[in-house]
């Protein structure tokens, strides 16, 4: 599980329980919120995270290609 602040974690309750306010008219508390909470970081939050790597990744990967290029123009010809 990802270690937050005690601020991101007490917005990111509010938010949820702003979202089950608005999308299903259904006011829960601090506990529900912060359960829902937990749930998502645990089950859900590996698989942005690792999408988010693999993200990371392949702008990598396209990073190394194009410096590969401009290297390869700064070569001089051998007559």
């Amino acid at each position: 599980m990802v270690k937050l602040t005690k601020e991101i974690r007490e917005d990111a309750i509010r938010e949820i329980q702003q979202f089950f306010l608005n999308e299903r008219d259904e006011e829960i508390g601090d506990l529900a919120a912060e359960n829902f909470f937990v749930f998502v970081n645990e089950k859900l939050g590996p698989i942005f995270y690792n999408e988010a790597i693999a993200d990371a990744q392949k702008m990598v990967v396209q990073r190394m290609n194009s410096l590969e290029e401009e290297l390869y123009t700064l070569e001089k010809r051998i007559k």
